[in-house]
């Protein structure tokens, strides 16, 4: 018989147990029963890194499957629950795997002892449940993250009641208006470069059309989100944070953005980025709201810098102490 050389069995057991290390069959979640109260259920689980899961959720809010990425702590296990949870929120035209693809969060020493939530949103689903011409129905986005994925990480993947959230540009929003429209839900929020005033109207064409248009680029009917902001004003109104901040009195909150202009660090020599000064107009219109009714935000309004990563690394990493703080991690 044909011996083997030692160095050939060391290596094919090394690669069987990375292939096991790194991918989890849809048997696991099955076994658990992991389902909303709606029936959402995880139909697949992948292991994709050594403390990244990704999670295929068939969801009824949606009417088809959704995506969750999640970035466990150090010592989890799906049967250990009460973990401190993180949501990162992803802006318009990403996904759910933009946060560990473009940023440091799965190298964070501060992050090893709390769930970090980074759920698919739509390209621009504005995390909403849309209006859809006064018909309702999917895709309801808003249900989704807040009960679909909710139940789920509480029933089969350690979630405990304690979250903060974090969002870029729409994530921003979203991260806002969740906390608005469910008063206690998130414990503190923080916004970079985020469109938080949709409803604002400023010089040079910027309004609630910018929003329409950016969603007739990435193929999405505007109209079916909030409607239009003039005839269905009070929908746009319903998920504009700078409208709704009278909801977020008390909450501990972070924004930050750019104003556009050339001579950011991260930036191309002479780079300017209008859209960017947009948002920072919209930031300090919040900011003013807030410090009117007596809960003033922490504000990093950082001046030239466009709208990209680099920034957003930098802001998560200038807000955790206040996030982490929030959930007492």
């Amino acid at each position: 018989m044909r011996r083997v050389p030692v160095i050939t069995v060391v290596v094919t057991v090394l690669l069987a147990l990375l292939a096991s290390a790194f991918t989890v069959g849809t048997g696991t979640a099955q076994e658990r029963s992991v389902r909303a109260d709606d029936g959402a259920r995880v139909v697949a689980e992948q292991r994709v890194g050594p403390r990244l899961l990704d999670l295929t959720i068939d969801s009824p809010a949606l009417g088809t499957t959704a995506h969750v990425r999640l970035l466990t702590p150090d010592d989890w296990s799906p049967g250990r629950h009460g973990w401190p949870a993180l949501w990162l929120l992803h802006g318009c035209c990403g996904g759910y795997t933009d946060w560990t693809k473009y940023t440091d969060v799965a190298q964070l020493p501060e992050l090893q002892r709390v769930l970090v939530v980074m759920p698919e949103a739509g390209a621009a689903g504005w995390y909403s449940n849309w209006w859809n011409y006064g018909k309702g129905g999917a895709p309801r986005w808003e249900t989704f993250h807040l009960t679909e994925v909710r139940q789920i990480l509480e029933r089969g993947y350690g979630a405990g009641s304690r979250r903060v959230a974090a969002g870029l540009s729409m994530g921003g929003l979203g991260a806002l208006s969740y906390a608005a429209r469910r008063p206690g839900f998130f414990r503190a929020v923080a916004s970079y470069s985020g469109t938080v005033h949709p409803l604002l109207q400023v010089p040079g064409g910027f309004g609630p059309d910018w929003f329409l248009n950016l969603d007739r680029q990435v193929g999405v009917d505007p109209y079916a989100i909030w409607g239009d902001p003039v005839r269905q004003r009070a929908v746009w109104a319903e998920h504009d944070p700078t409208l709704r901040a009278s909801s977020l009195r008390g909450l501990p909150i972070f924004l930050s953005c750019g104003n556009g202009e050339p001579g950011g660090p991260y930036d191309p020599p002479g780079t300017k980025d209008p859209n960017e000064a947009y948002f920072e107009q919209q930031n300090l219109a919040l900011a003013d709201r807030l410090r009117a009714l007596g809960s003033p935000a922490v504000t990093d309004f950082y001046g030239p810098g466009i709208h990209e990563w680099p920034y957003w690394q930098r802001e998560l990493h200038r807000s955790l102490p206040m996030l982490l703080a929030a959930l007492g991690a």
